[in-house]
């Protein structure tokens, strides 16, 4: 696909470059910058700005979503600076000691001395030198504020508005705040960025609301993140509640069709993982020999140490895309001997990981998600779910304590058997429509068994769970922290859950 583009009053075609049915704004950028032979260093400071023909500016996030809608004309041109980015110093060649600094501005041409008045006569002369030193004075807003005046500027912009008070009366009551409320903040703090900053802020001023949201309610802070604001902004990622708003406010303002999104999940139960415990593995005829072992052994014991020999062998056959034989097919104890899932997660991810849901959920996890629920809007299921948690009420159908805490994050789905749902005497775990069963004792337990299998199977997690696994993921299992792509919502469950108050 082919856009004009216009620049210092010359239009010129540019082709947009595409992939998986998106168009990419960086790269054209850089064509763009190609094919009008522009400074390199424009780009990489965030000097050069893409508008449509109505001189709006166009971010990385919306440009797939015009292109699609069919803009194929844009404007190239230079973000305007009221403060120097160049110090022009008028210095007396015998004294050295007259200087006059000139401000200049970056407009929508390229800068150069002559647009701008001589210093007065009294402060240069013939004999004076002009000195340029380069500076990295920015406009304030289009620069990274300390945490005090990100912090001041938060506080400023929700005290000026009549919510605000409630917001801040239920942070110090809470030290958290509900989901209404966090979207009341995110309501008001946007709609004061695109007052002082217009519809596309610049991706400073938005890491500076985050960072002061964070600054004045730390608890509010995700102690896994890098910064511990990304689930308000991520720069890097362009997410967070203050980005999705902005998007909403944007797409509302904006008559075009709306584009797709494509999430970019990385470190899943489906990336490949070498064993932590490599020796011992075999291969070639010894493997054959290992898989025919594995098959007819009564003997437990052998089985699980077979097991262990193949599981560099098994975790190649599932991550296979060519492998035309199920994983339960080739290695079918899984269906009859308990524990295997367990070991193969083990050597997979180690023994502490394999341990952490069980000795972190009852001791930590499970009172704080009871204590989290009651903010829960009121509903028939969840009021059935709380049922569970009361010791004294009797309540022969519904679920024991430990699953109920579960559901209330989410659904999972495990089968399982038994004349009451508090009292299952049987979990089994369906893989490819074969039921494998669980050596677990407890809801909890089975529970842990089904997460362990998405990384022994090399399974991704279900679209309508995701957010749900990756926050047991990263959250309690420890498991690809900081390198795993994470929903706002898991960011700040985790820090609810994590924070002391």
């Amino acid at each position: 696909m082919l856009a004009k583009v216009e620049y210092g009053g010359v239009q010129k075609y540019v082709k947009v470059p595409e992939s998986d049915g998106c168009f990419h704004f960086h790269q054209f950028l850089k064509d763009v910058m190609d094919k009008f032979s522009l400074q390199p260093q424009f780009f990489t400071e965030g000097v050069l700005i893409l508008t449509d023909t109505s001189d709006t500016e166009v971010d990385a996030d919306i440009f797939d979503e015009l292109v699609k809608s069919g803009v194929r004309a844009f404007k190239v041109g230079y973000r305007m600076q009221t403060e120097t980015d160049i110090e022009i110093s008028v210095v007396d060649d015998e004294s050295e000691s007259s200087v006059q600094p000139i401000p200049l501005a970056l407009l929508t041409s390229p800068v150069s001395l002559s647009d701008h008045p001589s210093p007065p006569a009294s402060t240069s002369s013939s004999d004076s030198t002009i000195i340029l030193k380069s500076t990295k004075n920015r406009k304030k807003g289009l620069q990274e504020l300390d945490r005090d005046e990100a912090k001041q500027k938060v506080c400023s912009v929700l005290s000026s508005n009549p919510k605000g008070e409630e917001i801040f009366n239920e942070y110090d009551k809470t030290k958290t705040l509900s989901d209404p409320t966090r979207r009341q903040m995110v309501n008001i703090l946007v709609a004061d960025m695109i007052e002082s900053h217009g519809r596309i802020p610049p991706i400073s001023v938005r890491t500076n609301y985050a960072l002061g949201i964070a600054t004045l309610f730390p608890y509010l802070q995700d102690p896994y993140s890098k910064n511990g604001y990304e689930h308000y902004y991520d720069p890097e990622a362009n997410t967070g509640y203050l980005a999705w708003r902005l998007k909403t406010v944007q797409r509302n303002t904006y008559d075009g069709a709306s584009g797709c999104h494509r999430p970019n999940f990385q470190n899943s139960p489906t990336t490949r993982r070498e064993s932590l415990f490599v020796s011992g593995q075999l291969f070639g005829e010894e493997c054959r020999e290992a898989l025919s072992v594995i098959r007819h052994s009564t003997d437990r014991s052998v089985v699980k140490e077979k097991m262990k020999a193949t599981f560099e062998y098994r975790q190649k056959l599932v991550h296979d895309p060519d492998a035309t034989s199920s994983i339960l097919d080739v290695f079918p104890r899984f269906l009859d001997t308990p524990g295997l899932i367990d070991q193969d997660f083990a050597m997979m991810l180690g023994d502490e990981a394999s341990g952490r849901f069980l000795t972190k959920w009852s001791s930590y996890f499970k009172q704080k998600i009871i204590a989290e629920s009651q903010s829960l809007p009121s509903s028939p299921c969840v009021e059935e779910l709380r049922a569970s948690f009361d010791t004294e009420a009797s309540n022969d159908w519904g679920w024991d304590s430990d699953m109920a805490a579960l559901l209330l994050l989410l659904q999972p789905f495990l089968l399982c058997i038994g004349e009451q749902k508090k009292n299952i005497q049987r979990f089994f775990i369906i893989v490819d429509q074969k039921a494998i069963p669980c050596d677990a004792p407890t809801s909890v337990a089975a529970f842990d068994g089904l997460f362990k299998a998405h990384f022994v199977f090399s399974l991704s997690y279900d679209e309508a769970l995701s957010s749900f696994y990756t926050f047991i993921q990263t959250t309690i299992y420890n498991i690809d922290v900081g390198n795993t792509k994470e929903s706002p919502r898991v960011k700040e469950l985790r820090a609810r859950l994590l924070r002391d108050r």
